[in-house]
């Protein structure tokens, strides 16, 4: 009875110490993207003058290449850019939002990036205030 019980516990042991040797390889060997600002300010724009633009910039301070999967905003009025090219390690790259204002008034935007790196979404925000 001791012998099956120890039999069927042998595998379980090796699949555990398996999987501890090999996070902290997998967790050190990811892309990691590190934006230089998550918020921009647009201050007063003006609502005849139409869209106004801002370009975050962020780079990849991991370990391999990192890819942007998806980039969405909460409405229809923002749109997000993004370049679908890997940006290698130690590497820059761009994510352009574009605000069309509708209406006067303050506003706050969010845009959601998604990728292959730590951490797999990060949110930036866009605010201001549309006036005449």
């Amino acid at each position: 009875m001791k012998n099956i019980r120890n039999k069927s516990i042998f595998p379980l042991v090796l699949v555990i110490a398996a999987l501890l040797f090999a996070l902290p390889v997998s967790a050190k060997d990811k892309a990691r993207m590190s934006f230089k600002e998550t918020v921009y300010d647009f201050g007063q724009i003006s609502l005849k003058k139409g869209k106004v633009s801002h370009e975050f910039e962020f780079s990849n301070t991991g370990d391999s290449n990192l890819v942007i999967t998806n980039a969405r905003a909460d409405c229809g009025c923002t749109r997000p850019e993004y370049n679908e090219a890997p940006v290698a390690p130690g590497k820059s790259g761009k994510v352009k939002v574009t605000f069309a204002p509708a209406a006067k008034g303050h506003f706050t935007k969010k845009i959601t990036i998604t990728s292959n790196g730590n951490p797999r979404k990060t949110r930036l925000l866009i605010k201001g205030e549309v006036v005449e």
